[in-house]
């Protein structure tokens, strides 16, 4: 090396190679969590079976028939028809978990366990018009939607 080459070199700081590779670290991180961080999708809601299903209560014996059209029915089986804000707890392919607050008329959370597409069974719990609520119950697809 001459002379001037060990100048220039003496004259470029270490910190700017530094700066270079967090940059490209820095590049490389905000690629991949976009591609990590997706929103959860309740896709095994989908991919039950459409039509009626009855909802039998473990503990009481009661039954009841909905028609379901997207599985979502089945998260807000004592708050239907309420719009409420819900968050995700669990997305998995056999078992969601969905948290629930309806403004002004209670809250819950739900827990929903895929067995077949046409079988499924559900915990609930929260309270509706200030009264706390807890259910176990097993769903099941019985055939075509009437009405």
């Amino acid at each position: 090396m001459t002379r001037r080459t060990i100048k220039q070199a003496m004259a470029t700081p270490p910190i700017r190679g530094l700066a270079a590779v967090f940059a490209a670290l820095s590049a490389c991180v905000c690629v991949a969590i976009p591609a990590t961080a997706q929103a959860p999708t309740l896709a095994m809601l989908d991919g039950l079976q459409k039509g009626q299903w009855e909802i039998r209560n473990r503990a009481k014996g009661e039954s009841r028939k909905i028609c379901v059209r997207t599985g979502r029915e089945l998260l807000q089986l004592r708050h239907a028809g309420s719009s409420c804000k819900r968050f995700i707890v669990e997305d998995s392919p056999d078992e969601v978990t969905v948290q629930y607050t309806c403004s002004g008329n209670g809250y819950g959370r739900t827990s929903i366990r895929r067995e077949t597409s046409s079988l499924v069974q559900i915990e609930g719990q929260g309270t509706t018009n200030e009264s706390p609520f807890q259910f176990t119950a097993e769903a099941r697809r019985i055939g075509s939607c009437t009405g």
